[in-house]
């Protein structure tokens, strides 16, 4: 099989780039409506509050499920008709939970989108297979500006297009995800040529014990993978109390939190656009590794002790440049694995960032909840931060003592 074109590679970046985009926009889009619409179904807001965290917790266990075998199957089969099908079948997802007349239904459903909204596990692999080792940190962080793209975009359409109807954001998204769908089936070369394909499906490498099995195999990423864990652990503190800390400590509704999400989202862009790469090429990875990680901790410790909004908002810039780390981070544990591994390593990494998932949001909410509650040691609404921003300054002191220091092109690690 021949490799592709330099056109025919960078159509297929674009396409890459717009299945993680369109991902986290429907993602993103629901984030205002899908509340209501269970409200709607349940008849109460504490049922409705309760069923919301069920869908959470029920998404990420499926990721965790899923990701590993999406890995495998890529890395059998090949990325394009994976990548492919994701589409589709998350397109046609959206239309279900659109047309949803039950709770059960809309839970149905999302058990569906986890499935098959796990494509970040092919698409970083496809990047692996095309992009040459000391370009893939900048690559993925252009896969990491459509993740701020996504989710700065994706709330403020979708509250405005569920003022008009709570169903009508689903659609949209159904739209979207089958537009990329058919786009992909002009543009989307195959990565993989098929003799770099696993000889078999090795059902036994999809468990999801088996991320942590897999990963075990090569030590020079253990450690690693660790920081993805942890990095991710505590990114999940966003979505858990961020709404709740700003009423309580500085009294923002909605209008001023969408409006903060909109500028944390717009500072990302720019990170991952603008000085990723930049970052990456004057320090080398494991250097903007470690920087990024520390951006997250400083930025951490001032949301958690800002008395005022404003002085809050001064922190986002700063913990905004954390966003160098995951591309780093990407960049060099490809390095380490083998051309017909690497979509069954993304999948398991995309395993430990859906277990994180799993159990992060009730923590922070708990932590959350303990401080500023009657029982409270002391009163510290930002305990949480304080939490996130040692978790990061553990994965910073992980990434120092375990990040390789040489970076040779074409060193490959053999499994242990």
């Amino acid at each position: 099989m021949s490799e592709p074109t330099a056109s025919r590679r960078k159509a297929a970046l674009v396409f890459i780039f717009l299945v993680v985009l369109i991902d986290v926009l429907a993602f993103g889009l629901i984030i205002p409506v899908l509340p209501h619409l269970v409200d709607q179904f349940t008849g109460s807001k504490a049922q409705a509050a309760l069923w919301i965290g069920v869908f959470g917790t029920v998404f990420a266990a499926v990721q965790f499920i899923c990701s590993p075998i999406q890995g495998a199957l890529s890395d059998r089969y090949g990325r394009r008709p994976v990548i492919l099908l994701s589409c589709l079948g998350l397109g046609l997802d959206f239309v279900i939970m659109a047309l949803a007349p039950t709770l059960w239904w809309l839970l149905v459903a999302r058990v569906f989108s986890g499935m098959f909204s796990a494509s970040f596990t092919t698409a970083n692999a496809y990047v692996a297979d095309i992009i040459a080792p000391e370009q893939r940190a900048k690559s993925y962080g252009m896969i990491g500006a459509a993740f701020g793209v996504g989710f700065t975009i994706g709330p403020v359409l979708g509250g405005w297009l569920g003022e008009i109807d709570l169903r009508l954001p689903f659609w949209f998204a159904a739209g979207l995800a089958l537009l990329n769908f058919c786009y992909g089936l002009f543009v989307l070369p195959e990565s993989l040529p098929r003799e770099s394909r696993a000889t078999r499906f090795d059902w036994a490498a999809t468990r999801p014990h088996a991320a942590i099995v897999l990963i075990a195999r090569y030590p020079s990423i253990v450690g690693l993978a660790a920081v993805v864990f942890i990095a991710n652990l505590a990114h999940y503190v966003y979505p858990s109390v961020f709404v709740l800390f700003a009423d309580v400590r500085y009294g923002w509704g909605p209008w001023q939190v969408g409006w903060v999400l909109f500028l944390v989202g717009v500072c990302s862009v720019i990170v991952n656009v603008a000085v990723v790469g930049r970052a990456v090429k004057a320090f080398g990875e494991r250097r903007a590794l470690i920087l990024g990680l520390g951006c997250g901790v400083a930025g951490f410790v001032v949301y958690a002790f800002a008395p005022q909004g404003w002085i809050f908002l001064l922190g986002l810039p700063v913990s905004a440049l954390w966003a160098i780390a995951a591309p780093a981070s990407q960049a060099l544990i490809t390095r380490q694995v083998d051309k017909d591994m690497q979509g069954r390593i993304q999948g398991a990494l995309m395993s430990l960032v859906s277990v994180a998932g799993i159990i992060a949001p009730i923590s922070f909410a708990s932590v959350f909840g303990l401080f500023i509650g009657e029982r409270a040691p002391v009163e510290f609404p930002g305990a949480p931060w304080m939490l996130a921003a040692v978790l990061l300054a553990t994965a910073a002191l992980i990434a120092w003592r375990y990040a390789p220091r040489a970076q040779a092109n074409d060193a490959l690690a053999e499994p242990g």
